[in-house]
């Protein structure tokens, strides 16, 4: 399984109205084009950062579609107010406790990984951080995306509110620290962010 996220640094005004086309033009758009599994949409408020990410049955899938998608992505970043930013990655895993719902939220976190250290690096986030996160209060799911070439892979956890997200920080943050010294992976950014939009149809990998 692979993604695509684009990322735009919205005008905050203009989020909600980008909400509203991504869930009522883009979604049906790429639903409609083969080997698409559905879409998802983070947004950071405060921030203004947003992060719509499709997910495709195989990386040929993904590319066939490329141009096509295009059109559809500048025009969702022109509504936003910003420039679309694109990445491409491999679902290493995926691991759903229970459907997230209305009020759901994300924390995400990107690493640097040596590209040799790849496999390990999912490896200790499959079986020694996995077990773990699914005990935190309110979890629903995770997922690991991965650039290999890049070196650069993201986590996303996701709960069933913001509340939960918060109660939570501080023994997410203790797994974050112990895993990537396990793996032996850099921290670069940790975000907290809305679920706006979760319709991102991946099975079960983890």
């Amino acid at each position: 399984m692979y993604a695509r996220s684009t990322t735009v640094q919205a005008r905050p005004d203009l989020i909600d109205a980008g909400i509203r086309h991504i869930r009522d033009e883009v979604m049906p758009a790429l639903q409609g084009m083969a080997g698409c599994n559905g879409l998802s949409m983070l947004v950071d408020r405060e921030s203004g950062r947003c992060i719509a990410t499709s997910s495709w049955e195989s990386a040929e899938a993904m590319r066939a579609t490329e141009d096509e998608v295009r059109t559809i992505r500048d025009r969702a970043a022109e509504l936003l107010g910003g420039r679309a930013q694109v990445d491409e990655w491999e679902i290493a895993a995926l691991h759903r406790h229970r459907a997230s719902g209305e009020g759901a939220c994300v924390r995400a976190t990107w690493f640097r990984v040596d590209p040799a250290d790849v496999d390990r690096g999912i490896d200790v986030y499959k079986m020694g951080l996995l077990p773990e996160i699914e005990q935190l209060e309110g979890f629903c799911s995770a997922s690991l995306f991965v650039d290999r070439a890049a070196g650069i892979a993201v986590s996303s956890l996701t709960y069933d509110s913001e509340e939960a997200m918060e109660r939570t920080r501080n023994r997410a943050d203790s797994l974050r620290t112990a895993g990537a010294r396990e793996a032996g992976v850099e921290v670069l950014d940790v975000c907290e962010f809305e679920l706006a939009v979760a319709h991102l149809r991946v099975p079960e990998t983890a």
